[in-house]
C-alpha cells in the first residue's frame, strides 16, 4: 500500500468509529442526521462532493466503508443513502414496521469484471443476521426508538 492508501485506511477507521458513535448517518445528502462526506472533508460541502478538494479521499473511504461488515446502506432517511452501523441493527429491526420496511432494503455496490459499477438491493429482512433478529426481539418498540436518532421516532 502507498502512504496515501494507508492514510485513507486510517481515515476510514476513524470514520467507521464516527459512524458507530452516531449509529445512523447519511452518506452525502443533507438531512436530520450528520453525513459522512462532510465528516471526511472536515467541513460543509457546497454542491456535489465529487468536486470538493477531498473528493478522491471521500470516494476511497466510501468504498472502504462499503466493504465493512459493520455497515449497511439503506434509503431509510428521506429516501437518501443512509448508513446504519451494526450497533443499531437490533433497534432498526425492532422498529422495522414503524420505520417502513420498504426503506430498509440494503444497497450493495460492486465492480464487474469489465470494470463497470453495478448496484443491487437485498430486501429487508433477508440481510439481517440471526443474532440481530434475536437481539431485536428483546427490545420494546419504545426502547428501540430511544436508541435511534430522534428524527426516526416521529
Amino acid at each position: 500500500m502507498t502512504g496515501v492508501s494507508d492514510q485513507w485506511r486510517e481515515q476510514a477507521d476513524s470514520t467507521l468509529d464516527w459512524i458507530r458513535e452516531h449509529g445512523v448517518v447519511l452518506q452525502s445528502a443533507r438531512g436530520p442526521v450528520p453525513n459522512v462526506a462532510q465528516y471526511i472533508a472536515g467541513e460543509p460541502i457546497r454542491g456535489s462532493w465529487w468536486g470538493h478538494p477531498a473528493g478522491k479521499e471521500i470516494y476511497a473511504i466510501m468504498n472502504i466503508l462499503d466493504d465493512s461488515p459493520d455497515i449497511v446502506s439503506t434509503r431509510l432517511i428521506n429516501h437518501k443513502v443512509t448508513l446504519l452501523h451494526r450497533r443499531v441493527w437490533p433497534s432498526i429491526v425492532r422498529a422495522g414496521e414503524f420505520l417502513g420496511v420498504s426503506n430498509l432494503s440494503v444497497i450493495h455496490s460492486e465492480h464487474t469484471a469489465s470494470g463497470a459499477h453495478r448496484s443491487f438491493e437485498v430486501e429487508y429482512p433477508l440481510w439481517v443476521p440471526d443474532t440481530t433478529l434475536r437481539d431485536a426481539a428483546l427490545l420494546s418498540l419504545d426502547e428501540a426508538l430511544a436508541l435511534l436518532p430522534e428524527c426516526l421516532g416521529s
